[in-house]
């Protein structure tokens, strides 16, 4: 059991235990499809009936979770039309998000992105040299840091808080492929630098397009390997 918890720290609670899911759907701890039985979550990760049942319907919000049609829950599948869905929507939605950080981002914007690809490229030597589970977590959270500071001056909340919402929905096709050995990290190191490079260059048309190439080669590598 991981947490204990007490009723006035109810929305701590929460929020650790939806971190812990959120990991463990994302390394397939947590099998796609698999049933969310509350009493057998509680023994593993703790909290109360109602923290727990509160989790899965923030995990449901942000399409980890899916409430099934007799009131429980499951772990969302993770199919290649799964996939070629969630890809459809980052692309679309980052490259507005992005647009838009390049037109309005000042020095500090730009600060932001060389700073998370500097550590984006740390963890992925990191990574590619020993890629065990905490190399492997802290990577999948400085390509999160990344792909966050990109958009980060694009003055919408939503269009950050949905780019997390559908960033985090790749995450487990995007781990599975490190576990398998299927990342080219030559090749990522070369569309980021030139990612970042057109961003501080101001040419909003080569970033969105590199960003769109990124996005994509997620899939070609999923699909390619079926």
């Amino acid at each position: 059991m991981l947490f204990s918890r007490s009723e006035k720290d109810g929305d701590t609670v929460v929020h650790m235990l939806a971190s812990a899911l959120r990991r463990d759907i994302s390394f397939g701890t947590l099998l796609p499809d698999q049933k969310l039985k509350i009493e057998a979550l509680r023994q593993r990760y703790g909290g109360s009936n109602h923290s727990m049942r509160e989790t899965l319907r923030l995990l449901s919000a942000e399409g980890l979770v899916e409430a099934t049609a007799q009131r429980g829950f499951r772990v969302t599948s993770a199919t290649e039309d799964d996939l070629r869905d969630i890809n459809l929507v980052r692309k679309e939605l980052e490259r507005v998000a992005l647009g838009l950080a390049i037109a309005q981002g000042d020095t500090d914007y730009e600060g932001r992105v060389i700073a998370a690809h500097h550590a984006l490229r740390k963890a992925e030597d990191r990574v590619a040299a020993a890629p065990d589970d905490l190399n492997a977590l802290e990577w999948d959270e400085a390509c999160r840091g990344f792909s966050a500071a990109l958009i980060s001056a694009c003055g919408s909340p939503r269009l950050q808080d949905l780019q997390r919402k559908f960033f985090d929905q790749s995450r487990r096709f995007r781990l599975a492929q490190l576990r398998e050995g299927r990342l080219d990290f030559n090749a990522r190191r070369a569309r980021q630098e030139a990612l970042m490079q057109a961003v501080l260059a101001r040419d909003p048309e080569r970033a969105e397009a590199l960003l769109a190439q990124d996005i994509d080669e997620d899939f070609k590598t999923n699909s390619q390997t079926g």
